[in-house]
């Protein structure tokens, strides 16, 4: 038998008979790439959710409109709204086709999460008439907390004392952002912390119905399922709450453009997180959430001048940091450290201009953020007009 039979007959033949480099069909097959930047999907949604943020805070506070369950209930009338518009004109919610319900599973699971999600909306737009939206922002940071605590109560995941102490790390955090800040309201912390734990509650009992792979749904279908019933709750509880004592005139206040803008806002929301989803990964969406609470924070700050301490800075530097490290993991942030240093010198060396400038302009913000948006806690009750006439009378003038 010659080597040629031989190699045959071991089942050995010319590799690229066997494995071939380029396949033409599967390259036909492949859908070509599209010609958005996952950058566009993070960008809109971190600006739809900061909007609602600020745009629901000025409605409540700014415009003086004291009907938080009358927007909230509003909004899921409007995603009613939209979502049945949606489903029979496009093609956003074909997933829903997949989904087996049934007037029973309807009963028993979408109106339990239902419940807790129309409590957390609740407590949440409540939370805006007492705290500033950086302050709100802070307290926001014990929801992996609380899901981990509630995931352990209902039996979803396991009890691990390990992964208790790291997240502790964020409890921490909050306590010294607590501390410093200037205006604590009891009732709007008992409010927020309410609100993350029914909103934690709501999440576990979604993992809990999306472990079967029956009832997959994406962000804008559970929408879909969800705001008619937590509609109805809102609206029950608004009925006999504030509608009573809500006027025309509170309406006019704000205006119906306004209410609109708001509620199209607050949907859109929805919609861009369904997006985000399917253009990036976990990674992207955690770093995606940190950058946008950061960013709330000075425009809280920036927009309506609410006041950060240093203690709070450094307190809800630990909470952030402390939430990376528990959703990501100590492997991963080194790994992505490594590459973002890497990158960075590779920035350094292709655009050194480029590069002190970011850097300048980097320095420059965190002084102002020191000594404009932190000092005051510190400087506030010094009256100068006191050292002034000291100083007039010492030089001979008249106070």
């Amino acid at each position: 038998m010659g080597v040629e039979e031989k190699s045959r007959a071991s089942g050995d033949s010319p590799r690229d008979a066997i494995l071939p480099t380029v396949n033409p069909e599967v390259e036909k097959a492949q859908p070509p790439k599209s010609a958005i930047h996952p950058a566009f999907y993070v960008s809109i949604w971190i600006a739809m959710s900061s909007s609602v943020i600020l745009f629901n805070k000025w409605i409540l506070s700014a415009k003086g409109f004291d009907f938080p369950v009358v927007l909230t209930t509003y909004h899921l009338v409007f995603s009613t709204i939209m979502t049945q518009i949606l489903a029979r004109y496009t093609t956003l919610l074909d997933g829903r086709k997949t989904v087996k319900m049934t007037g029973k599973v309807y009963l028993r699971a979408i109106v339990p999460i239902g419940f807790f999600f129309s409590l957390s909306l609740i407590c949440g737009n409540l939370t805006y008439l007492y705290l500033s939206v950086s302050f709100i922002q802070m307290l926001k940071a014990t929801t992996p907390v609380a899901v981990l605590l509630s995931g352990w109560a209902l039996g979803v995941s396991q009890i691990n004392m390990r992964v208790f102490l790291n997240v502790s790390v964020i409890v921490v955090g909050v306590i010294i952002a607590s501390y410093g800040e200037l205006e604590f309201v009891w009732l709007g912390v008992i409010l927020q912390i309410a609100g993350v734990a029914f909103e934690a509650l709501r999440l576990t009992m979604v993992q809990r119905l999306l472990s079967s792979a029956e009832f997959k749904m994406d962000p804008l279908v559970s929408l879909y399922y969800f705001a008619p019933i937590c509609a109805l709750m809102n609206g029950v509880v608004a009925l006999f709450w504030e509608v009573p004592r809500l006027t025309m005139a509170d309406v006019d206040r704000v205006g119906l453009f306004y209410f609109f803008l708001n509620g199209l806002c607050a949907f859109g929301l929805n919609v861009s997180v369904v997006f985000l989803i399917g253009k990036t990964s976990s990674l992207v969406l955690t770093l995606c959430g940190v950058l946008k609470d950061v960013l709330l924070v000075v425009a809280s700050m920036v927009i309506y001048g609410s006041q950060v301490t240093l203690t709070q800075f450094f307190g809800y530097s630990i909470a952030l940091g402390g939430m990376v490290y528990y959703k990501l993991g100590a492997e991963t942030i080194k790994s992505y450290a490594g590459e973002a240093g890497r990158q960075w010198a590779d920035f350094g060396n292709r655009r050194p201009v480029l590069r002190r400038i970011s850097i300048i302009l980097l320095s420059i913000f965190v002084v102002f953020a020191l000594l404009g948006g932190f000092a005051p806690d510190y400087a506030a009750g010094i009256d100068p007009t006191e050292y002034l006439n000291e100083a007039k009378s010492k030089i001979g003038m008249s106070a």
